[in-house]
């Protein structure tokens, strides 16, 4: 059953076949449990919340209905709204080291390459880390999760309009940021 298309498990699943939403489930829950760990930065909490993911997906399969966009443009949006739960509950914002989770350089690079590389993705850092929470997983969904607007959209409860201008004032937001920090280093 696991070579079966996402639309057909997804029919099955909606019907109570609980066979076809294991299939969803190993299909997805990578994708949601990285989601939710760059959101939160702690494993535990993350594996915590991708768990009540796919058992609020699980309770609420019966009542799924497509709306033109993939399956997992619902996972998201239950992620989403779990996150932004545990945010509020947890009165506190974390971030994750990206560091921690990026190849930064290339064993035959030579080591100015890598470490002018390395300057470059630590001053893209500090100018994402400056950003909003709501644009922050905005670049998460479409650089990580490589999602599309319309997708994204549906994750964050907004119009594909409104999403393309976000992720325009964000790009010119990190542009801003990035030359405000190269000003700052610039400074004797």
């Amino acid at each position: 059953m696991a070579d079966i298309p996402d639309d057909v498990a997804l029919e099955r699943a909606v019907q109570g076949d609980s066979e076809a939403f294991s299939v969803l489930y190993e299909r997805y829950v990578v994708r949601i449990y990285n989601y939710i760990f760059y959101r939160t930065g702690n494993a535990l909490d993350a594996e915590d919340l991708t768990e009540r993911v796919f058992h609020r997906a699980l309770g609420h399969i019966n009542t799924y209905r497509s709306m033109g966009v993939p399956f997992s443009a619902w996972l998201y949006r239950i992620a989403h709204n779990l996150v932004a739960n545990w945010h509020r509950d947890n009165s506190r914002r974390r971030e994750v080291s990206l560091e921690d989770h990026t190849e930064l350089s290339h064993p035959l690079e030579h080591p100015e390459q890598v470490l002018v590389q390395s300057q470059e993705s630590e001053r893209l850092l500090n100018a994402i880390r400056k950003l909003s929470p709501e644009r922050q997983q905005l670049l998460i969904l479409k650089f990580v999760e490589h999602l599309s607007n319309a997708e994204i959209a549906v994750i964050i409860g907004r119009s594909e309009g409104a999403i393309k201008s976000l992720y325009h004032r964000t790009v010119l937001a990190l542009r801003d940021e990035i030359g405000n920090l190269e000003r700052f280093e610039e400074k004797p």
